[in-house]
C-alpha cells in the first residue's frame, strides 16, 4: 500500500461480485416462472376465500330470515291478543301498526313471496276470527344445514 491507495488483488474484476448465480440474475423484470408462481398462489388464495365468503353471505341471509319470521310471528300473536282474531293479510299488520313495513324475505329477495298459513277453526278460540296464523319463506331450496326454507 503505497501512497494511501488501496490495491486490488490480482485476478479480481473491477466490479464487485454479488455471488449471484445464473438462476437469479435478471434485468429489470420478472421471469416467467416467478410470475407463474405468484399467479398460482393468488389463485389458491381466491379458491380458498371465495367459498368461505359465499357461505358467510348465505348465513347472514338465513339469520335475517329467521329474525324476520320471529318478529312477524310475534306481531301476529300480538294482533290476535288485541283484536281477538288473526289478521286477514300481512298488510293488516302494517295498517294497524304491528309492523312498520311489509316483511322482506332476504332469501327469496322479495316481500311478496311469503307462504301464509291460515288458522283452521279448531285452532281458534270461540269468537275469534280466522286469518293468518303462521308465515313461512317462499324461497325454494335448502339452507346450509339442509333444511328447506319453507320449513322455517
Amino acid at each position: 500500500m503505497s501512497g494511501g491507495k488501496l490495491m486490488r488483488p490480482e485476478g479480481s474484476s473491477s466490479t464487485p461480485s454479488t455471488g449471484s448465480s445464473r438462476y437469479f440474475t435478471h434485468g429489470n423484470g420478472f421471469t416467467f416462472l416467478e410470475v407463474l408462481v405468484v399467479l398460482t398462489l393468488l389463485g389458491l388464495l381466491v379458491a380458498i376465500a371465495l367459498p368461505a365468503y359465499q357461505d358467510s353471505v348465505t348465513r347472514a341471509k338465513e339469520a335475517a330470515l329467521r329474525q324476520t319470521l320471529y318478529r312477524v310471528r310475534e306481531a301476529i300473536d300480538e294482533y290476535n291478543a288485541d283484536q281477538r282474531g288473526y289478521p286477514g293479510t300481512l298488510q293488516d299488520l302494517v295498517d294497524k301498526g304491528y309492523l312498520r313495513s311489509m316483511p322482506f324475505d332476504p332469501i327469496a329477495d322479495s316481500a311478496d313471496k311469503w307462504q301464509v298459513e291460515y288458522a283452521s277453526y279448531d285452532q281458534i278460540d270461540a269468537g275469534e276470527i280466522t286469518g293468518i296464523w303462521d308465515l313461512h319463506s317462499g324461497a325454494e331450496g335448502r339452507d346450509l344445514a339442509g333444511v328447506f326454507y319453507s320449513e322455517y
